[in-house]
């Protein structure tokens, strides 16, 4: 086992994870996970967890669906969202496929190969996500689909009612 493995292991068990999302995204950006119990946690880090490539739109025939996650263990994060007595972690992945090469159709793949190119150019190239939401109102304590406001972009209060959101 390597250190990092170890590593990760001795995180994992101290964080008192029970779950593991093994997150990766489709060809459209999607994202997509496969969940495993903690006590496969070793195996994903060490060989990764086999998964049905078929089943993702746009990657593998069937002929060919056996492919491969390998969690980043950099992407290691607990989802805040959940309960404390069942906690679950995430890692982002890596595709491969079923002899261990890198899947070329792997988003996450073609950005790593996009950034080496650039790099070879002396660029460097920053990315992140852009969140964005809407606020909705209240009826009776149940969301409605009626905006919480009229405001837009760089609006402010009165018409920006979420301005202190």
């Amino acid at each position: 086992m390597s250190d990092m493995t170890a590593t990760m292991l001795e995180r994992i068990a101290k964080d008192d994870i029970k779950f593991i999302r093994l997150q990766f995204s489709d060809l459209m950006g999607q994202p997509k996970n496969v969940a495993i119990p903690v006590s496969q946690a070793e195996k994903a880090l060490t060989d990764g967890i086999g998964f049905d490539g078929s089943s993702i739109e746009g990657f593998v025939r069937i002929e060919e669906s056996d492919m491969i996650l390998k969690p980043d263990p950099a992407t290691y994060t607990i989802l805040p969202w959940r309960p404390a007595e069942s906690r679950v972690a995430r890692f982002i992945c890596d595709v491969h496929t079923a002899n261990g090469q890198p899947f070329e159709g792997d988003p996450r793949y073609v950005l790593k190969r996009v950034l080496a190119d650039a790099a070879k150019d002396g660029f460097v190239f920053n990315t992140g996500p852009e969140l964005e939401f809407f606020l909705f109102k209240m009826v009776d304590g149940k969301p409605t689909t009626e905006f919480q406001d009229t405001g837009g972009y760089f609006d402010l209060a009165p018409t920006d009612l979420a301005e202190h959101v």
